[in-house]
C-alpha cells in the first residue's frame, strides 16, 4: 500500500488480517442484513437523514461511488432517482446483495457492484469521472490510511466533486448514559481509543477506529474543503436503542424533530452516534 502524501499523519491502519476479520463478519450477515441487525427502524431513519442530504448535495444524473455499499439499499434508490452508482464494498457478499437487487430492480444499467474495498479505490480507473461519492453509516471506520482515501478521490472527483459520509463518532450521548446506567465500563471507553478496537458481530470481530468530525476532516484537508458537519443521533437514539421508539414513538418523533433543527449547532454538531461531514474538491 502506498503512502499518503497528506501533510498530516495517517492514523493507524489496520493490518490484512484484521481486515480480513471485518471482511469475514460482514460476509457472515450479509444474507439477513436488511433485518433487525442491519437495517431497523432506527437505522432507517438516519438513513433517510442521510438521504435528505444526497439530495441537497448532488444534482440530478451524477456519477457517483457508494463506498460500503452493504446489500445496496441506497445505491438503488440513488439509482431510481437516476443517477449511475459505482457501488463498492470490501464484502464480497454484499457485493453480490447489491448486484442481485440492482437485478430485481431492473437497473443494473445505473448500478455496477464491485468487491472493492475503500482501501482499494485505486482498482477504479479514470480521473475526474465522478461528480461524488457517498458513504453511509460507518464503513469508513473500518479503513486503513484515510489519507490514501482521499487522495484517491481526488484524483477520482471532478472538480467541485463533494464527499458526503456518515461516520461513527467519539461523543454519544445516549451511549454514555447508558453505559454509565449499565455500568458497562469497558463500552463506555472503546469510542475515545486512538487506535483500532476490535468490535464483535455474529461472532467475527470488526475493526473499528472511532474518529471526531475535525479529527477525520484532518485526513482530507489537502484535498478537500470542509463544507458542512452536524451530528447523526444526538438526539434521536441510537440503533440499539430500539425500546425507545418502541415505546415512547410521539417523544421518538419529537426527539428527531429537534434533531434536525438542532445538530447542525456548535459543539452539538460534534456529538452523536454518528456525524455527517460533507466536503468539496478543491
Amino acid at each position: 500500500m502506498k503512502k499518503s502524501r497528506s501533510s498530516h499523519p495517517a492514523p493507524s491502519v489496520c493490518t490484512l488480517p484484521q481486515l480480513r476479520d471485518t471482511q469475514d463478519a460482514f460476509d457472515s450477515v450479509a444474507a439477513d442484513y436488511d433485518g433487525p441487525r442491519g437495517n431497523n427502524p432506527l437505522i432507517q431513519d438516519m438513513r433517510e437523514e442521510m438521504w435528505r442530504w444526497l439530495d441537497i448535495t448532488f444534482a440530478a444524473g451524477s456519477r457517483l461511488i457508494d463506498v460500503g455499499c452493504g446489500t445496496g439499499l441506497d445505491a438503488i434508490r440513488m439509482a431510481r432517482l437516476g443517477h449511475c452508482i459505482t457501488a463498492i464494498d470490501w464484502s464480497p457478499r454484499m457485493v453480490q446483495r447489491t448486484s442481485d437487487r440492482a437485478a430485481h430492480e431492473q437497473l443494473t444499467a445505473r448500478v455496477q457492484a464491485l468487491a472493492v474495498g475503500a482501501h482499494e479505490l485505486g482498482q477504479l480507473g479514470g480521473e475526474a469521472t465522478y461528480d461524488g461519492a457517498y458513504s453511509n453509516l460507518g464503513p469508513l471506520n473500518c479503513v486503513p490510511g484515510l489519507g490514501d482515501v482521499s487522495q484517491e478521490f481526488a484524483r477520482l472527483l471532478k472538480p467541485g466533486g463533494a464527499l458526503v459520509f456518515t461516520v461513527i463518532g467519539r461523543i454519544c450521548p445516549w451511549e454514555i448514559a447508558y453505559c454509565l446506567r449499565q455500568r458497562k465500563w469497558a463500552r463506555l471507553k472503546i469510542r475515545y481509543a486512538r487506535d483500532v478496537v476490535p468490535v464483535s458481530m455474529n461472532k467475527h470481530t470488526i475493526w473499528t477506529r472511532y474518529y471526531g468530525p475535525r479529527e477525520f476532516y484532518r485526513a482530507f484537508k489537502r484535498h478537500f474543503t470542509l463544507a458542512h458537519f452536524r451530528g447523526l443521533g444526538v438526539f434521536a437514539p441510537p440503533p440499539y436503542l430500539t425500546w425507545v421508539r418502541e415505546r415512547h414513538s410521539h417523544w421518538y418523533e419529537w426527539l428527531w424533530r429537534v434533531e434536525r433543527r438542532a445538530a447542525g449547532w456548535p459543539v452539538l454538531r460534534a456529538m452523536g452516534d454518528h456525524f455527517l461531514i460533507v466536503m468539496t474538491k478543491r
